[in-house]
Order: C-alpha cells, then structure tokens, then sequence
C-alpha cells in the first residue's frame, strides 16, 4: 500500500512538472502573439490608397524599376504584412545548418517587427523571439523552450534590427519604400544607397538590381553580429536574393541567404525560403 501511495505521488509530481515545464515553454511564443495581437489593434483603419506612378517618381530610377517590376503599382498601398519562412539556419560557422520555420509581423506607419523562429539543434529544439518597436530591439533565445541562450537589447541591438527592418521593406514589401524616411542616391544604373531614418537612428544600405529590375542584393555595415547578445562584432550583412515568384499579386524573391562579409571569409547563418507573404 505504502508503496502504491508512493508511486501515486511521483506520479503527480511527473505531471505537475510537466505541466509546468509545458506552460513556461510557450512563454517566447506567448510575447510574439501578445505583441502582434496589441500591433494589430493600433493599426488605425484607412481608406484603401491605391499606389500610383505619381508616388513613385521622386524615387531613382533603378527604384522606380523594381516597383514598376514586383506589380505594386496600382495596388493597394501596404500597411503592415505577414510573412511565413522555412530553411536553413546556421548560429555558429564551426555548426552544420539546421532546419528552421519563422513567422514574422511587419508594420509600416510606424515601423515595428516581430519575430519568432523555431529550430533544432542536434535534436533540441530552440525558439527565438524579435522584437522592434519605437526603434528599440531585443532579441531573446531559448534551448529547448526554457534556457537563456541570448538575451539582448540596447542601443547596438536598436541600430542592428532598424537595418532588417529597412531589409524587409526593401526585399518583402517593395510598395512601402515610398516612406519619406528613406533618403535615396544614384550610384550607377544599377546600384542606389540609401539612409533609412527611424526615431533619430539612421542606417545605410547599398542595394544592387539587376537589369530585369530584380533587387538581388542588399548590403550594410551598420548590423552587428552576436551569439549571446554579450559581445557584438560590427561587421557587413548582405542577403542576396534570386528566383522571385507571385505573392498575392506580388512579385518577390522567393529564396533568400543571411551572409556576414568577415575578413576571414564569408559566414552564411541563413539559407531561406519564403512561404507566405499576406499584406494588410
């Protein structure tokens, strides 16, 4: 009897743990929805403002190209998007790639981004969570769901997640580089520069098209790159980008990599695909 009475109460304690490790576990995934859900109800309702020619035109012309290219004109002008992605993901260059999916919410009047990836590595499963809003950042880890593997935020960080938000703009919402933020110049036929300003932080990016009016890179030397949100290294981020194809009338680069341009070679930590792409 003692020893069923025994039995009963490991039992319990198994559960009990299990149930809490269960909920502690969808803390990463419970901020990303809170933030979105509290994004989407401050999204002010606004008449459905077509794009046009007229709004394009103080744009350079590679710009103008890429928009006239991706089919933006005409359509409704994008406020905020949802964007859905599986590939690859490498956090150290001495580690193999690891699969990833990732969701991610982007808004436009007032620039803000959450996302939340899921991965494995060596059979652990680990989850990521960034957010931007306001121009602040943070980025948290966790292994297996409940570990710390990174935790940063700061003004590096603020700096470093104001350049992916200009990336994402420029590479997954093309109708949203008519913001006044943006200030543009000419390199050649092919090449601009661009400083996005948000909140006082400005970024710069060099973007390359190509002559069918495809943007296949993006570059900037103003992300940082950390494993722990410890230690930063300043460094420049490219992601060249190929094989666009149709997104609810959109055309835009389906497959995607995350490179580091380091001295001591090149680091690719992100083999991407989009899935999904759904605005406004």
């Amino acid at each position: 009897m003692e020893k069923k009475y025994i039995i009963a109460v490991l039992l319990l304690i198994i559960v009990f743990a299990s149930i809490t490790l269960f909920i502690k576990a969808q803390g990463l995934k419970k901020a990303y929805q809170g933030d979105v859900q509290q994004a989407l109800e401050q999204v002010r309702p606004v008449d459905n403002e077509i794009l046009t020619v007229e709004d394009i035109k103080h744009l350079p012309m590679p710009v103008q190209k890429y928009l006239t290219y991706t089919g933006v004109i005409g359509k409704e002008k994008v406020q905020n998007m949802r964007v859905v992605t599986e590939g690859k993901f490498r956090p150290d260059p001495q580690k193999g790639l690891a699969p990833m999916v990732s969701e991610q919410y982007n808004f436009f009047a007032e620039p803000a981004r959450f996302y939340y990836i899921k991965l494995k590595m060596s059979g652990v499963p680990v989850v990521g969570l960034h957010a931007y809003k306001d121009a602040k950042a943070s980025m948290r880890i966790k292994l297996a769901s409940l570990f710390k593997v990174a935790d940063a935020q700061g003004e590096i960080m603020n700096k470093a997640e104001t350049v992916t938000v200009f990336n994402d703009m420029c590479l997954l919402a093309p109708a949203s580089l008519i913001d006044k933020r943006i200030k543009w110049e000419t390199v050649d036929p092919l090449t601009v520069k661009a400083i996005f300003t948000n909140n006082g932080i400005a970024i710069t990016a060099i973007l390359y098209f190509n002559k069918k009016g495809e943007l296949i890179n993006f570059t900037s030397d103003d992300r940082y790159l950390t494993a722990t949100g410890e230690e930063f290294r300043q460094a420049r981020w490219s992601t060249p980008v190929k094989d666009y194809k149709d997104f609810n009338g959109v055309k835009l680069a389906s497959y995607g990599e995350a490179v580091w341009n380091l001295p001591e070679g090149d680091y690719c930590y992100g083999q991407i695909n989009i899935k999904e792409v759904d605005f406004n």
